[in-house]
This record gives C-alpha cells, sequence and structure tokens, in this order.
C-alpha cells in the first residue's frame, strides 16, 4: 500500500498490477485509468508491474483498484504495517482490530500490543486506515515498508517464476511424445513405418489430439483465459495473438481428425503438434523473462536489506534488543563492533569509524564522534557508541533513497512515447495482417491452399512480439536507475536519464561543489584607525547569526584568538552580498565588495590587496563599521581532492564545463585556472545564476550542478540539476539526481550511466523493432514464391519466446557499468 502524496490538490497513488505481459495490455490499463473520474495522469510499467497515478480529491484507491480490476487485470493485496499509540490492554487491541476491519478494502488485520504495531492486508487507502484508528481514539502512522513487504513482492515474483517453470516442464513432457508422432513420421521412414503397421494414422492422431488438449487445457489455460475476454473487448494483447494461433491450429487439426469429410482431400492434415509447441516454446520464454525480470529490481532488495531487523534501545536504564519498527525518535541507540546502523541519528557518546560506501559509494570510512550525524544501513566498524534517533521508519534516508529509485524506475521516458503510439495499435494490425494473409494464400496459393493459408496465418500470430516493445524502455531504466543507487547516483526523477545523456554544457557552483565548503579565514587587515581583533570579534558577532560557510570561517577564527563575540540585534542577510547587524549599539555591516559599493563606500583603498587574494584562490570580503571601511578579510576554501579527476572526467565524455559563482571574479577565475575549467561567470546573485543557465541553454542541453540554497532556482531552471549530496534539503528538492557521495566525482558518473542506459534503450528497441519488421512478412510468406523460404509455427514460436529474452538480458547487462570515476562510487 502507498501512501498518496499531495502536491497541492493533486494525490499520486501507486500500486502493483498482475497479469500484464506486453505493452498491449500496458496501454489498455493506461486507458482505463485515465477515463476514471478524478484522473489527471496515469502511468504504468510493464517491468516493475506499477501503475502511479495521479488524482484530485474525489478519487480514491479502490475505485482505481476496480478500474484495473475490470479491465482484466489483478492489484494484488500489499501488507501495511502502522505504528499505533495509546493501547494500554487487549480491549483496545480488539477495538482498532475491528476499527481496521471496517474500512473499505481490508481484507485482514492484525493488531500487536506489545510491538504496539498494526499489520493491514488489503487494498485500503493508508490515510483511511489512519483516520479509522483515530476515530477509535489512537494515533497511527505508517511504517516504512519493510522486509515482510519487499520479501511479499519478492516472493509473488518467485511464485510467478515458479508457476511458469512448472507449467513449462509439464507442457514440455506432453508435447515431447506428440512432436515425436508427429514429426518422427514425417522426418524418419521407420517411424512413420512402425506407426501405420501398428497403432495407424486415425489412431495416431488421436492420440495427437488427447495431448494437444491437455497441453491446452492446462499449462495452455492462461492465453486462452486472458486472451480471449481481451479479444472480445476489442483490446487484444498478447495473450490473445498466442489463443488465436494455438487456437487455430487445434482446431483445424480437430475438424481434420474427427471430421474430415468437411475438408478438401489434400488439406487433411494436423498440426496438433504445431499448437503445443506453440504454448510450450511461450512458456519457455516466460519462465525466462520472469527469472530476468526478477534480477532487475535487486538494486531495491539490496537496499532494503540493508536494514537490520532489531536494534539495541535503552529502555528503562538498561540495553534491550527491540524489533526494527519499535524504535521511536529520541530513543538511544547502542551499537556495537561490526553491527549495521538501524536508523538515522546523532552520536551523543563514543568514537567509531562508519563505512557508509553502500549509500554514497565512497570507499573510505568515516570518523564519527559526539555530535556526528549516522544514517540507517550503514555498519559500524572497530569502535563503540550510542546515538540518539532522529528520524525512524519511512523518515530515513535510507527510506527516502529507496522511494526515489522506486519512482524514477516507474519514469517514462520521452522516448517511450513513439513506442506507446505504435504498441496501441500494434497487435490489432497484426490481426489483420493475419487473416489478410490467410486471405492472400487461399485465394493465391498453390495447392492445398488452405493448408498454406493456415500455416502462414498462425505464424503471423505467433512470430509478433509486443513483449519486447513493452520491456524495451522499462527494464533498462529499472536496471540504470538501480545501479546508479549502488554507485551513489539517485535518479529523482527517471526522465533526468535520457535528459542527462543529451547534455552538452556543465555549469557548477564553486563553494560546496568544487571546494570543500569549510572556509577558513586566512587574511585581515583593518584599515587605519581600527583594531584587527575588535573587526574580527565585531565581525565574528555578526556572522555567528548566520549558517553560511564563510560565515563560520570568521567565528572560528574569533573562537580560536579567544576573543569575546557579542551578541547581535537586528540581524539581516542581504542574499547574495554580505550581512548586517547592531553589536553593542555599533552598526556592523560585513560582505563581499559589491554589498560595501551598495552601502556607498569605496574599496578602493584595498584594490592592490584584494587583486593579490585574489590571485591566491582567497575570497576577499569586507568589514564595515558605524558607516566606515574598517578591514578587508579573506577566506581560503580549499579544492576538494575530487574536482581536478571529475573536471577531466566530464571533458572527456565531450562536456564543456561552466563555473558560476557569487565569489570575487579573481578568486574565481584562480580556482578554474587550476581545474581547466572553461568558462567562468562570477560575482552573480541567485538570479543571476538563473540567468547565466538561461543564456547557456540557448547554446545547448545543460546540467547544473550546486549545493546551497541559493543553487536551488539555478537547479530548477537547467534542463538537468544534480544535487551535491550533503548540501541542503532546499536543493535536494530542487534537483532531478542527488550525488549521494557528497563529491563531484559523482557528475560523470550519472552523465555516463544516462549515456549507457540510453545506449541500452535503444539497442532493444531497434531490436524489438527491426525484428518484428523483418520476421512478420517472412513469416506471412512473403519470400515463398521467390526463394522457398517460410517459417514455421513452431519456429515463429521459438523466435518469439526468445525475443524478449534477449530485450531483458541485455537490459541486465547495465547491472556490470563501471563508472568512470571509482570514488564517485563505483
Amino acid at each position: 500500500m502507498n501512501a498518496p502524496a499531495r502536491t497541492g490538490a493533486i494525490e499520486t497513488i501507486s500500486f502493483p498490477v498482475e497479469g500484464m505481459t506486453c505493452a498491449s495490455c500496458v496501454g489498455r490499463v493506461e486507458r482505463a485509468l485515465k477515463a476514471a473520474p478524478g484522473v489527471v495522469e496515469a502511468a504504468v510499467n510493464l517491468a516493475a508491474e506499477r501503475a502511479d497515478i495521479r488524482v484530485t480529491a474525489p478519487a480514491s484507491r479502490a475505485a482505481l483498484v476496480a478500474v484495473v480490476e475490470a479491465a482484466g487485470y489483478a492489484v494484488p493485496t500489499e501488507p501495511a504495517a502502522l505504528s499505533i499509540e495509546g493501547m494500554t490492554c487487549a480491549s483496545c487491541v480488539g477495538r482498532v482490530e475491528r476499527a481496521l476491519a471496517a474500512v473499505p478494502g481490508v481484507t485482514a488485520a492484525r493488531v500487536n500490543l506489545a510491538t504496539e504495531r498494526a499489520d493491514v492486508e488489503g487494498s485500503a487507502d493508508p490515510a483511511a486506515l489512519i483516520a479509522a484508528i483515530a476515530a477509535a481514539g489512537y494515533d497511527a502512522r505508517m511504517l516504512a515498508r519493510d522486509h515482510a513487504g519487499e520479501s511479499g513482492v519478492a516472493a509473488r515474483k518467485d511464485a510467478e517464476a515458479t508457476a511458469l517453470r512448472r507449467d513449462f516442464a509439464l507442457a514440455a513432457i506432453m508435447t515431447l511424445p506428440l512432436f515425436a508422432l508427429e514429426m518422427g513420421a514425417h522426418l524418419i521412414p521407420a517411424v512413420h513405418h512402425w506407426i501405420a503397421t501398428t497403432i495407424g494414422q486415425t489412431q495416431n492422431w488421436a492420440i495427437q489430439f488427447g495431448l494437444a488438449t491437455l497441453v491446452l487445457a492446462g499449462p495452455g489455460r492462461r492465453f486462452f483465459v486472458l486472451g480471449l475476454p481481451a479479444l472480445t473487448k476489442g483490446a487484444p494483447d498478447m495473450n490473445s495473438l498466442v489463443a488465436l494461433g494455438a487456437g487455430a491450429a487445434f482446431l483445424y487439426s480437430t475438424v481434420a481428425t474427427f471430421m474430415a469429410e468437411f475438408l478438401p482431400e489434400g488439406a487433411r492434415h494436423v498440426y496438433f503438434e504445431a499448437a503445443a509447441v506453440i504454448v510450450t516454446l511461450i512458456l519457455m520464454g516466460r519462465w525466462l523473462e520472469a527469472k530476468a525480470r526478477g534480477r532487475t529490481s535487486e538494486a531495491i532488495r539490496r537496499l532494503i536489506g540493508l536494514r537490520p531487523a532489531t536494534a539495541r534501545v535503552r529502555r528503562d536504564g538498561r540495553s534491550i534488543e527491540v524489533p526494527l519498527e519499535s524504535v521511536r525518535t529520541g530513543d538511544l541507540v547502542d551499537m556495537r563492533p561490526g553491527e549495521r546502523v538501524p536508523v538515522d541519528g546523532e552520536v551523543v557518546e563514543g568514537a567509531s569509524f562508519v563505512d557508509e560506501s553502500m549509500l554514497t559509494g565512497e570507499p573510505v570510512p568515516v570518523e564519527k564522534g559526539p555530535g556526528g550525524s549516522v544514517t540507517g544501513g550503514t555498519v559500524n566498524g572497530a569502535g563503540a557508541f550510542t546515538f540518539r534517533a532522529e528520524a525512524v521508519g519511512a523518515d530515513t534516508m535510507l527510506a527516502q533513497i529507496v522511494r526515489m529509485v522506486e519512482a524514477a524506475q516507474g519514469a517514462k521516458l520521452p522516448i517511450q512515447a513513439m513506442v506507446d503510439r505504435i504498441t496501441m495499435w500494434f497487435v490489432p494490425a497484426v490481426i489483420a495482417v493475419a487473416f489478410l494473409t490467410f486471405g492472400l494464400w487461399l485465394a493465391f496459393g498453390p495447392e492445398p491452399a488452405l493448408i498454406h493459408a493456415l500455416v502462414s496465418a498462425v505464424a503471423v500470430l505467433i512470430i509478433a512480439c509486443p513483449c519486447a516493445m513493452g520491456l524495451a524502455t522499462p527494464v533498462s531504466i529499472m536496471v540504470g536507475t538501480g545501479r546508479g543507487a549502488e554507485i551513489g547516483v539517485l535518479f529523482r526523477r527517471g526522465e533526468a536519464l535520457q535528459l542527462l545523456r543529451d547534455t552538452k554544457i556543465v555549469a557548477l557552483d564553486k563553494t560546496g561543489t568544487l571546494t570543500e565548503g569549510r572556509p577558513a579565514l586566512t587574511d585581515l587587515e583593518p584599515a587605519e584607525g581600527f583594531v584587527r581583533a575588535d573587526v574580527l570579534a565585531l565581525a565574528a558577532a555578526v556572522e555567528a547569526k548566520s549558517e553560511h560557510p564563510v560565515a563560520r570561517a570568521i567565528v572560528g577564527a574569533a573562537e580560536a584568538e579567544g576573543l569575546e563575540v557579542g551578541a547581535a540585534e537586528r540581524f539581516e542577510t542581504v542574499t547574495g552580498m554580505g550581512a548586517r547587524a547592531e553589536v553593542a549599539g555599533r552598526r556592523i555591516e560585513v560582505g563581499a565588495d559589491r554589498f560595501m559599493a551598495s552601502l556607498g563606500m569605496d574599496v578602493a583603498p584595498f584594490a592592490k590587496k584584494a587583486e593579490k587574494l585574489g590571485g591566491e584562490g582567497k575570497t576577499p570580503l569586507y568589514a564595515a563599521i558605524d558607516g566606515r571601511l574598517a578591514a578587508i578579510l579573506a577566506v581560503s576554501d580549499p579544492i576538494k581532492a575530487t574536482s581536478p579527476a571529475a573536471i577531466d572526467a566530464l571533458h572527456r565524455l565531450g562536456l564543456r564545463v561552466v563555473m558560476v559563482t557569487g565569489d570575487n571574479r579573481r578568486t574565481a577565475e584562480a580556482v578554474a585556472t587550476r581545474l581547466g575549467i572553461d568558462e567562468v561567470v562570477a560575482e552573480v546573485l541567485p538570479e543571476g545564476k538563473v540567468a547565466a543557465v538561461k543564456r547557456l541553454k540557448a547554446e545547448g542541453r545543460v546540467a547544473f550542478i550546486g549545493d546551497g540554497i541559493n543553487d536551488a532556482p539555478a537547479l530548477a531552471e537547467a534542463d538537468v540539476g544534480l544535487a551535491v549530496g550533503g548540501g541542503t534539503d532546499v536543493a535536494a528538492e530542487a534537483a532531478d539526481v542527488v550525488l549521494m557521495s557528497g563529491s563531484l566525482s559523482g557528475a560523470p558518473n550519472a552523465i555516463a550511466l544516462s549515456r549507457a542506459t540510453i545506449r541500452n534503450i535503444r539497442q532493444n528497441l531497434f531490436w524489438a523493432f527491426a525484428y518484428n519488421a523483418a520476421l512478420i512478412p517472412v513469416a506471412a510468406g512473403a519470400l515463398q514464391p521467390a526463394f522457398g523460404l517460410s517459417l514455421s509455427p513452431q519456429l515463429a514460436a521459438g523466435a518469439m519466446a526468445l525475443s524478449s529474452v534477449f530485450v531483458v538480458g541485455n537490459a541486465l547487462r547495465l547491472r556490470r557499468f563501471t563508472a568512470p570515476l571509482a570514488g564517485g562510487g563505483a
């Protein structure tokens, strides 16, 4: 059960859909959902077997589930887990269970007093479950999908693959003797003689009828149960093609066996083995495809598997082990060496090194001590520590990453639009071609014309493969985004995969992106009449109110020198320029040269000093006291060790790199020269960054990389925004891609992965379309008159079965994608 995500008056409802086999199924479910009242947009993913629907308030999950089921597909029940507060006895448990059972869509509800948890099965809206519990007098919240929920999904997929394997085995066991009886008689004279002298042709055909009936009515039943209703509704799919093809061969053979007088003398042949082989080979293909598709979601399963099942929490003065779902915000959690961190929090005791590579891709363990943050899913090293839980359940970083990956995997790329238009008409067109083929061969073919017409029409029905077209894009997206998560690249929007591939220009911020974002004060030269220590103390008092890295550098320098930092009043930040406040009755301004100019102060007396500092890669700042220029200060932000290799990698990918920063031009150009950056846009405010991105977009597709609040507008304006992990939440929300490694090295990895994924998708689409375009005419007998080449229904079934397996197998190659920069998470 996925809780609706609100965006104003719009909700997003997601649920799994079972029974889809090809692109036509996807189109049918999408059209049914889009026609439902209140639906704004619907996207159905064949590979993920999931529907994501954006709806307005009147639409409910239960109503949408009913729409999907009316279209002939199933929505499996998903377990939902809720944490419930306020229960004190067995009566409370009973009251909550009855309240949940009364919610429409609930099939079962179990409440546990000890764990204060409710497990609910069915298709009810999560909001309705919470409301029902609240009405009963208790507080509830949804828990993140747990191991059991994910195991349920995996179990369903495993069960599907197991059922297909079983059906394929049964079909093969019954098809082999059938094939031996029919084809052995044609190919081996001794077998033909044995059959003729023992059981005879009539008995032989009767045995074949019995075996074929078992194959079609048993393992092959699924094609008729799903395909014929779809055909009668005027929306045929892959199952319809198989049902028509195998059914036509079976019915014709049945007439030839038991009512031969209705057929011309030369047309009395049976094709029971063709019907059985078609079903058997397609079941084999479905089984192999199900196995391969199960591997496409391994990345998410591995991410969810990073969570431990239990945590050691301090309760009543002692450390006890509790289920992960029982950990609450504020709990103190004890960590032993080698254990996996259960939830997000802040270290309060002890110290250790923590391996965060599974989330960030960075291989070097990070030191953690009091005040340091730890993330659920990471692994403690040799030390021991205690931390306070700050984010649990669905609020943890790991849960958010899983949701982002799932959302990206369900996305439809622009390239998919063409596929959708074609597949909408593909199956009906194939059926029309099959009927046309039958008519032409019957009218103009050589004798026995009816046999040629039947065989060619069945081959056309069986050779067509909308499955490959439907899977070509989504399986590559699933594997590509999953691999991205493994190397520390999170695609918040699946569309970014395609947009990044076509990027020509990479624009990036300097502070925190190219540099460490932790500048230090290196210089302070007071103007005549001012004392250095006084100026530093007053500037630090103003900057103590700010969270900017430069502000922290000034405050840190004052504290390091043991200066007394006073309290600031009437503090005000001037975006992109600086800050001002009153300290002990004195008016203090600290900021860039343009800030001083806006205040009417001339910084010319410090011009030579500022030029020298800028040439050294330092950022000049100024302090004014009571309207007088008091000092020039300089801070230096060291370049990240990973930045030079990242810029070089971007250049090797053929990209133009532009630095867009609010910093001093001389400082920016000094950094750009050291890193080999192609162009510098300096001394710009946030709106100036947006203007720079707009100008660059006129020259080609632009990706912008940043980490701060002031980068959010530019991230949103760019064709693709990439936020550096460890930056602000605002930047991450505005971005399309998050680089979890916290370094620029994730950018070339993301772009290279995008190119590899889109290349993989195009390979799949070429195969899917080329396969159908080339083999449908061959199956129709287009090469028969000139070259004597034709395609039997058995060969057509084998080719069709393997075409989908090829597409999925090709997509799985992305799991072996190697990132250009291992430091970015490979």
